[in-house]
């Protein structure tokens, strides 16, 4: 199928094949190792970019795969990231039982947001999702929730050790712990996108009109999708909260929303593999922006993504299509 015309991006749902498995098994087996090259600072990075990373692949499953836009995604990353907080804090569950709990959590609440929502297109929907970003961080220091979500104070959390008497530190077992869970979230995202759901999915994003036409139903997949959207996002939060160990309210502001965005747009619309890259560049290009100016730190990172959108505006993904075109097409003409 072709991607939106409006959306001004290509959007790719090539699934690579078994040729990209031994890719695959090599970035695992790579990222695996970076657990025991690196230390203390560097592993707390690389966690918070698998965080991203899930969070990221979720809000792609809908702006992406059903065109559906929502400047509100830092709000289920919130709630993720307090589920796993209050579960840990008040009734003392073990935090491998509180990150699914968080996607399971926000699955609700994206299912619950996006049933009514259903009639919002657009604008419309951009501007009720940009609501639920700028209101979720003021219901968390709500007075009479105080006792679960620990109003402005938040809730301090501490970082889980490795089991079994395993040589390593908890920071390098919560990387692994996180890696293992970015791995099946991937596995599950590329199984959803696909299937024939997946398939129904960017079909109400090419052609809402002829899909229904066809036999799908509408308000289902878009519900679903935003659902399971959600709950993406939700891990990803849950496991930002591990790694961070501590969660307030003034952590998730609408800004995260927009970064999260960004982060989509960066890593290419529409793919799998950009939550990677797009998770990178959220956390890293800030961080090197402030080395170059203190003063203008999100001056330079706006400057730099301008550049970004006009050299690459399909996206790090986008590039890769191109080049691997490239090379397929040079191989067939020297064939």
């Amino acid at each position: 199928m072709t991607s939106t015309a409006s959306s001004g991006l290509r959007v790719s749902s090539s699934t690579g094949g078994r040729s990209s498995t031994p890719w695959v098994l090599a970035l695992l087996v790579a990222a695996a190792s970076l657990a025991f090259l690196a230390k203390g600072y560097v592993l707390f990075q690389a966690t918070m970019v698998l965080s991203y990373a899930i969070a990221l692949v979720g809000l792609n499953l809908l702006t992406g795969y059903n065109g559906q836009i929502s400047l509100g995604h830092g709000a289920f990353y919130a709630i993720g990231a307090y589920t796993v907080g209050i579960l840990m804090d008040k009734g003392n569950v073990p935090y491998w039982i509180c990150v699914p709990a968080a996607g399971v959590v926000c699955l609700g609440a994206g299912y619950a947001f996006g049933r009514p929502a259903l009639k919002l297109q657009g604008l419309y929907l951009a501007l009720a999702t940009f609501t639920l970003g700028v209101v979720t961080p003021q219901l968390l220091k709500y007075k009479h929730l105080e006792h679960w979500t620990g109003g402005v104070g938040g809730i301090v959390l501490t970082k889980p050790e490795a089991p079994f008497g395993l040589p390593i530190s908890a920071d390098q077992w919560l990387y692994l712990f996180s890696l293992a869970v970015t791995t099946v979230m991937f596995l599950l995202a590329r199984n959803l996108i696909d299937s024939g759901t997946g398939r129904a999915i960017r079909a109400i994003r090419d052609h809402a009109l002829a899909a229904e036409s066809m036999g799908v139903d509408n308000s289902h997949y878009k519900s679903m999708t935003f659902g399971v959207s959600a709950a993406f996002t939700g891990v990803g939060g849950g496991l930002s909260a591990l790694a961070v160990q501590f969660v307030s309210p003034d952590s998730f502001t609408m800004f995260l929303s927009i970064t999260l965005l960004v982060g989509v747009v960066v890593g290419g619309v529409g793919t799998l593999w950009g939550g990677l890259f797009g998770a990178a560049f959220i956390m890293f290009v800030p961080a090197l922006a402030e080395k170059v100016s203190k003063d203008a730190a999100w001056g330079v990172y706006g400057v730099v993504l301008i550049l970004f959108v006009f050299v690459l505006p399909g996206g790090v993904m986008g590039l890769i299509n191109r080049l691997r075109q490239r090379r397929a097409s040079a191989n067939g003409g020297a064939a």
